[in-house]
């Protein structure tokens, strides 16, 4: 297998012996750590800081799907902030239109973009490399247009303007923290059936077609089957992501979709770590912080900033954050018990 394994292949390879037993148990504690850490968050945080919070677990969907893609099959795409837009615009329109409630909007959200992915897709096969993110970027420029030129459905220039949704009332809680839950509850949901996707057999062919594609057809393989299943899953995730965005923030317009929200998905993809589900996370806070962060540093020149934050990221972990601690981790624990155990078998002789 080629250096570009994704994390979770390297994790099952390494969950086989007893040290990769003590790996598999403080993954699960640090897992169970940092969702009771999440949960109590936002209890300490102002309205706007659990509402940026809100906002990184819905790009770490977004970005989870674009990995899946991209990361475990090799497909490049510069369009998902399209697709982002379709579920966004496929919730809106079913809340203001239908009176839909705003959490049975997610599946058809989903399940549009999964069409869409697979409609894209398919005339898709026949590019790689650099030829494909240009078709996909075909998609990230058209979309602001076309919803445009929708103006019945889409509201034009104007957007949608949507009623937040109310808590139920016997949690106690105010909108932004009821929002917050659900957008985490949505993520949790989102990495386990990732992680059981990727894992399995689909995750393995989803590899495989990346990495020896001629291997893989010779083993029976169906490369175009493979590469457009993962091109609708990615995009089915990524609908899921605009559509609570939509509900989230209560409003739709053209200009909220522009391209450079899909090189965002891109540039948190490569920052967290591209080929891994964890990484999805990294790349979200990345997306929502960091050009706050540069704003807060230069006023004159906020992108030079946020380049070179990019830069030193890809410098120092060219895999990406999780991509290149994860697998340090696992040898760490690994190297650690090894030694541990040769120290007990030295006093016990």
């Amino acid at each position: 297998m080629s250096e570009t394994v994704p994390i979770g292949a390297a994790e099952r390879l390494a969950i086989t012996g007893e040290a990769g037993a003590s790996v598999a148990v403080w993954l699960r504690v640090g897992s169970c750590a940092l969702i009771a850490l999440a949960v109590v968050l936002p209890f300490a945080l102002s309205n706007y800081h659990v509402f940026q919070l809100t906002q990184v677990m819905i790009y770490a969907i977004a970005v989870l799907g674009l990995n899946i893609l991209t990361g475990y099959n090799g497909q490049i795409s510069l369009g998902h902030g399209g697709f982002f837009a379709a579920g966004a615009y496929t919730a809106a329109i079913l809340m203001h239109r239908y009176g839909v409630p705003y959490w049975a909007t997610l599946p058809p959200a989903a399940l549009i973009c999964f069409a869409l992915g697979v409609l894209f897709g398919l005339p898709a096969l026949r590019f790689e490399g650099p030829y494909l993110a240009l078709v996909t970027l075909a998609m990230a420029v058209a979309m602001p247009q076309l919803l445009k030129y929708f103006e019945t459905w889409t509201g034009g220039q104007q957007g949608i303007h949507l009623d937040k949704p109310m808590p139920p009332p016997e949690l106690g809680l105010d909108h932004d923290r009821w929002l917050y839950f659900l957008v985490f509850v949505v993520l949790l949901i989102a990495m386990r059936v990732a992680a059981n996707l990727l894992n399995g057999r689909t995750g393995l062919a989803f590899v495989a077609v990346r990495d020896h594609p001629i291997a893989a057809a010779a083993m029976g393989i169906n490369s175009a089957r493979y590469k457009t299943l993962a091109f609708g899953t990615s995009t089915a995730f990524t609908g899921v992501a605009g559509a609570l965005a939509a509900i989230v923030i209560g409003f739709v317009a053209p200009e909220s979709f522009t391209l450079f929200l899909s090189l965002s998905f891109l540039v948190g993809s490569a920052v967290g770590g591209i080929a891994t589900i964890g990484g999805a996370i990294v790349g979200g806070f990345f997306i929502e912080f960091v050009p706050n962060f540069a704003n807060d540093i230069s006023d004159a020149a906020p992108w030079a900033i946020y380049g070179l934050a990019m830069l030193l990221f890809m410098y120092v972990m060219p895999r990406g954050v999780v991509g290149t601690v994860g697998p340090w981790l696992v040898r760490a624990t690994q190297e650690f018990r090894a030694a541990r155990d040769a120290k007990k078998t030295q006093r016990e002789n």
